[in-house]
């Protein structure tokens, strides 16, 4: 029996999924993230190749991965993909952005817009003539608007507003002075540049203080989550015109951490798709499903 393996890498963490071409799913594995930029072309390919073994496939008939970073960099591309048939040799292999898979398994393949706002963010689409198109996720530093990163960076900002009388003062203030037992409120700095410094990962995590600053009431950390959902339409909406999909009825839906703050981010983002004619779609499965998806596709 062959069976079919499916990668879902991210910032963070890199999930696995290997089945037959019937999906009855053998196994899974997780690993660390998988950004080659962060790790190298070559420490990428050892971390994916070992969680491969992990899974205890004995003949492999093809592995769809998605990648963090992949599409953005043609020596980086080429770079991982040397990596990954050295050390995966033998195996029919489809190397792709990790908004890919989220598309492939939130739609089963079929048409429709995928929005990922996890450590980064991005959208992908595919249309009904098949043709795709991205927009979003260029770079932390001057992009991924929407995502956790992003939310962080903007809460980040909130607070030493509200500490220096900037903005009224809100929960989000008290929330972070006890996370970090701050004696004074310049304290932050420090704590960020020693326990943090160029952490992207840990720096988006600081996204869950915004959240619980907006669940507590706080009304500027909500807009947070608001101005989020508005970039994240935006990049929806230029794929959609790119694709010259129909003003109504088009779908979008989404995967990625920041989606697990529920409704501040959900409800927002229906109320401005809906607006244009579109519907916001739960996802069929996850990335790695979707991931396990193109590989049976491509190779069976």
């Amino acid at each position: 029996m062959l069976h079919y393996i499916g990668v879902d890498g991210g910032g963070t963490k890199t999930a696995l999924i290997s089945s037959d071409k019937n999906r009855s799913v053998v196994t899974q594995a997780a690993t660390t993230g998988s950004s080659w930029r962060e790790h190298g072309a070559d420490g990428v390919a050892a971390l994916i190749s070992d969680a491969i073994r992990s899974l205890n496939c004995k003949n492999i008939g093809g592995i769809a991965m998605g990648l963090p970073c992949y599409g953005e960099s043609e020596e980086g591309d080429a770079a991982l993909a040397l990596e990954l048939k050295k050390a995966l040799p033998d195996i029919p292999l489809y190397l792709t952005n990790d908004v890919e898979v989220g598309w492939a398994g939130a739609f089963s393949l079929r048409p429709g817009i995928h929005l990922v706002a996890g450590t980064g963010s991005i959208a992908y689409g595919v249309s009904s003539d098949g043709q795709s198109a991205r927009s979003g996720g260029w770079d932390d530093f001057f992009s991924d608007e929407g995502s956790a990163y992003w939310i962080a960076r903007q809460g980040m900002e909130l607070f030493s507003k509200q500490s220096d009388g900037r903005v009224p003062e809100g929960a989000l203030l008290g929330i972070i002075r006890d996370e970090f037992a701050l004696k004074s409120d310049v304290d932050l700095i420090d704590y960020i540049f020693k326990h943090y410094g160029t952490d992207r990962r840990g720096r988006a995590a600081l996204q869950l203080l915004v959240k619980k600053a907006a669940l507590a009431g706080d009304t500027a950390a909500s807009k947070i989550y608001l101005d989020a959902a508005s970039e994240l339409f935006m990049m929806a909406g230029a794929v959609k015109r790119k694709l010259n999909m129909q003003n109504v009825g088009w779908q979008v839906s989404y995967s990625g951490g920041v989606f697990k703050a529920g409704d501040l981010i959900l409800d927002p983002l229906r109320e401005l798709i809906e607006a244009d004619g579109g519907i916001l779609l739960t996802p069929e499965h996850s990335p790695v499903e979707g991931a396990l998806l193109l590989a049976i596709d491509k190779f069976s």
